[in-house]
């Protein structure tokens, strides 16, 4: 039964489907968009890909994500046509937090925090925090991120596997 679960979802998902690539495309959009990157990860290592390629592919994804998002922040005009202007509660939240806590910690950490981490990208663009300390908070932040999903990702597929044997 397990065998058939890992099995429909390593062929059912659309990132997963397309490989490195679903990959790259996950990871650009879970940056501003709350679509979890595990799953695509666990199931290409299962697969037999590389964590190497896997975390390139996912860190320089996330990355571009990132910038993607605080562009649109920084843009506005693409926001307002699309509508997609983050909820006020949550814009609010994200200023408070890092407000309290220092913006570069918080985008640091925002990767981790699911919905507000996704919008403080884009509120960072809006409110035109530097972009030198948003490059290096946001691309550390994304490749511990990615180190962590990567490696816990191998563990869990060599815990996976020796379960199913």
């Amino acid at each position: 039964m397990l065998n058939e679960f890992i099995n429909s979802v390593l062929h059912d998902i659309i990132f997963i489907k397309y490989g490195l690539l679903g990959l790259f495309f996950n990871g650009m959009f879970s940056s501003f968009i709350p679509i979890p990157t595990e799953l695509t990860v666990s199931a290409l290592l299962l697969g037999g890909v590389k964590p190497v390629e896997v975390f390139l592919v996912l860190t320089f994804s996330s990355i571009v994500g990132g910038y993607i998002a605080y562009y649109l922040g920084y843009n506005g005009r693409l926001l307002r046509r699309l509508r997609k202007t983050p909820e006020k509660k949550y814009e609010q939240k994200s200023i408070n937090i890092m407000t309290k806590y220092g913006w570069s910690t918080i985008i640091f950490f925002s990767p981790w925090i699911p919905i507000i981490g996704d919008v403080v990208s884009i509120i960072a663009g809006t409110k035109r925090y530097s972009i030198v300390k948003y490059t290096i908070a946001m691309t550390t932040g994304k490749t511990v991120k990615s180190v962590a999903i990567v490696f816990f990702g191998v563990h869990f597929i060599h815990w996976l596997v020796r379960t199913l044997h």
